[in-house]
């Protein structure tokens, strides 16, 4: 891929590069990251961060999708060496040790001494 190229722009490419940063990754507006950019003494408009954003942004989105590290396996494996995710398995005799252990624990109000198991 070609390099950005920022001749002819008055602001150095740090700057430019960090304005469109700041509108894409916090959500911002166009005027409030003129306002944050206020603050740290540059004057440059909305219009200006606007420009930038539609000309720069793009190119800038995909180096940062491509330069992101991929999601690779998963954290729970199951017996047949699948993976599983968003799903607890949790087999029926653990759910009834850990009811059983929990009524009989003194000052339990749960379900009166553990001997309802309706869940």
């Amino acid at each position: 891929m070609a390099p950005l190229c920022y001749r002819r722009h008055r602001f150095p490419p740090e700057i430019i590069q960090h304005t469109i940063w700041l509108y894409l990754r916090f959500t911002l507006s166009y005027r409030d990251v003129e306002e944050l950019l206020a603050e740290r003494g540059l004057d440059i408009s909305y219009e200006t961060v606007r420009r930038w954003v539609l000309k720069f942004g793009p190119a800038i989105a995909r180096r940062l999708r491509q330069r992101r590290t991929r999601p690779s396996g998963s954290l729970a494996f199951g017996r047949d060496g699948g993976t599983h995710r968003g799903r607890a398995n949790v087999s029926v005799a653990t759910l009834f040790a850990i009811r059983y252990a929990a009524g009989s624990r003194p000052g339990f109000r749960g379900n009166a001494g553990g001997t309802d198991l309706a869940c």
